[in-house]
């Protein structure tokens, strides 16, 4: 009894945990939207991971000491994972929101199973079955539809909002991560593994975040309205969204996790409707229907889970 007591509160959590994570995931493009023109892309960046660090530091150092040598010995495959996925994918999420809305992020961030299928075909030589393939193409319209703006002049003519092509470099970055993850897979804890992801993402991002501190952008000041965002990306999409995930795909595996991943958009265009006042456009809807489609078709059949440790 106390067995099955235990198994239902370790289901209802990942549940719950589920309904969160792309809850969190939402909110981080909102709030990145809402706070860009006050904090740098880059420093919001660094300054997430940097507090995320020092909030996992002291449970996640003990893990990296004793497993220092496996780490030696994939430390190449280590920082190329780093480098996609800690480093790149929330520093381009940020640079996207200067230029394009909440939403549009958010529809294109729910693309990253697309992109993790077709990378996987084109990288390990995943077979992809026809109705996967309808899914891919399907989705991957929707997203030109949401970039287009519902308008072909837009595309033929390249005037597409540079945050919307960033948004697809940094979700091409996240598949990249995905695949080099099951390619390269380092035997590490999941805290372990998260603790140094960070660290090594902080330091790839440091020297790019003093330049852009000093030679660009600049600082910025910290007050009320600056550390409160700050604290959110690294406490909430960042290790909450991290362990919700992880315990919902062990606890009722992938193909039902990922299910969830349609939910971001959803909760992203009634925040950004309640906080920043934007609206919502019939090509959100064009192209958020033929994403959606997309997903779940290319997503039909169960594949290997991946990590979602930094968005």
């Amino acid at each position: 009894m106390a067995s099955s007591q235990s198994f239902s509160k370790s289901t209802a959590l990942a549940y719950t945990g589920l309904v969160l994570t792309p809850l969190f995931w939402a909110g981080n493009a909102v709030v990145a939207r809402g706070t860009v023109q006050d904090i740098p892309p880059l420093s919001m960046s660094f300054w997430r991971w940097i507090i995320a660090l020092a909030i996992l530091l002291p449970f996640g150092l003990p893990g990296i000491l004793r497993h220092r040598q496996v780490i030696r010995q994939h430390l190449g495959s280590m920082v190329a994972l780093a480098t996609f996925s800690v480093a790149a994918f929330n520093s381009l999420l940020y640079y996207a929101a200067i230029t394009t809305t909440a939403t549009n992020i958010a529809l294109i961030n729910a693309t990253i199973p697309i992109f993790v299928a077709l990378l996987a075909w084109l990288m390990l030589g995943d077979r992809t079955r026809p109705i996967q393939a309808l899914g891919i193409g399907l989705a991957v319209l929707g997203i030109l539809v949401v970039i287009a703006r519902g308008q072909l002049s837009v595309l033929t003519g390249l005037q597409a909002q540079p945050g919307d092509l960033i948004m697809v470099a940094a979700v091409f970055s996240w598949g990249l991560f995905s695949v080099l993850l099951r390619r390269q897979a380092v035997p590490l804890p999941a805290l372990t593994f998260l603790t140094t992801q960070i660290l090594l993402g902080t330091l790839i991002i440091f020297p790019f975040y003093l330049m852009d501190l000093f030679f660009f952008a600049g600082g910025f000041e910290l007050s009320r309205d600056t550390a409160l965002p700050l604290l959110y990306f690294a406490i909430f999409p960042g290790i909450l969204a991290y362990g919700f995930w992880n315990h919902g795909v062990h606890t009722i595996g992938p193909g039902g996790a990922a299910i969830f991943m349609y939910l971001t958009p959803v909760y992203a265009s009634v925040l950004a409707g309640l906080f920043l006042g934007e609206s919502l456009g019939l090509f959100h809807i064009v192209g958020g229907g033929l994403i959606l489609v997309g997903l779940l078709l290319a997503t039909r059949v169960k594949r290997p889970a991946f990590r979602k440790a930094d968005d």
